[in-house]
């Protein structure tokens, strides 16, 4: 599967996420042509603090494959991934991550700290940022998500 067709699908999933009010990121997981996992953003839906969509996209890889270790697995993701979502995919020993859009507030992936090329760790991940039109769709996603709230009253 080609970058531009897996960044397309976690698009689609980050839509999903706004089905119950959850900030709009979606991931997906690729091995060869084959999506393996896919996930969006449930932490309000699940009222669990790691139910970001990559963690969520990772487990259900891990699942299918029958192997924590996810050689050969790109993961597609709309925004860079934060510190959490960073360093499990070094220890998932993930080869590849593409993803749509820098979070300058949070990023671990070169933004605000580089969790996927840390010289002390064990592993490393390649990183690819898309930029260019997925970057700024899945930028609108997230401002328009948080200017409705705000427009709400919400924080």
């Amino acid at each position: 599967m080609d970058d531009a067709a897996g960044m397309r699908l976690a698009l689609d999933e980050a839509r999903r996420a706004l089905e119950h009010r959850d900030v709009p990121i979606g991931a997906v997981a690729v091995l060869g042509d084959r999506v393996i996992g896919t996930g969006y953003n449930r932490r309000e839906a699940d009222q669990d603090p790691t139910a970001h969509a990559e963690m969520l996209a990772l487990r259900e890889a891990a699942k299918q494959i029958g192997c924590w270790r996810l050689d050969g697995v790109t993961l597609y993701c709309t925004l860079e991934p934060c510190a959490m979502c960073a360093g499990a995919m070094v220890l998932a020993r993930l080869p590849r991550l593409v993803y749509a859009t820098r979070d300058p507030k949070a990023g671990a992936a070169g933004s605000v700290l580089d969790l996927l090329n840390h010289p002390k760790l064990n592993h490393r991940v390649e990183v690819v940022d898309m930029a260019g039109p997925f970057a700024v769709e899945a930028a609108r996603l997230l401002v328009d998500f948080f200017a409705a709230l705000r427009a709400e009253g919400q924080k």
